[in-house]
């Protein structure tokens, strides 16, 4: 009997910790978010997304205040360009706002930062931001240092 009503409290308890995890990979993951908040789609063309992905985060001074829904290559202009889902609570960037491909940290994860203008008008729901500045790419930089030190001898 004793044997029986310790395995049921095992188990329990594994089943238990397997539903904590499962909720905690669902918040992390962000996956928990879709479905929550009205949103507006944006987009930004950039030259290079080089490592950015859908489900990157959108910021703003550092708050997140969207997600990337979608990236596609645009044949007329020879460039990508970046669907965002903005949340309806961050409605006041400008319509002279820029987007830059940021990294956290040195090799960390790319995202877009957002920096508000000064234009009155506002972004609203299927507007594109041409003021972008794209991916900083690590191995060009690398390249571009060693032909410099290279030259100097």
């Amino acid at each position: 009997m004793y044997s029986r009503r310790l395995e049921l409290s095992v188990g329990a308890f594994v089943v238990l910790g397997a539903i904590c995890l499962a909720f905690l990979a669902l918040e992390v993951s962000g996956l928990t978010q879709a479905g929550r908040q009205d949103t507006y789609r944006i987009t930004a063309r950039f030259d290079n997304v080089a490592g950015l992905t859908t489900r990157a985060k959108v910021s703003a001074a550092g708050v997140t205040v969207g997600r990337v829904v979608g990236i596609r290559y645009d044949a007329q202009t020879a460039g990508a360009m970046v669907e965002m889902d903005i949340q309806s609570d961050f409605d006041a960037f400008s319509l002279d706002t820029t987007a830059s491909i940021l990294t956290a940290g040195l090799l960390g994860e790319k995202y877009i930062g957002l920096s508000i203008g000064g234009d009155p008008d506002v972004l609203v729901d299927g507007d594109v931001i041409f003021d972008t500045q794209s991916a900083v790419v690590l191995e060009e930089l690398i390249g571009r240092f060693l032909m410099n030190s290279g030259s100097d001898k």
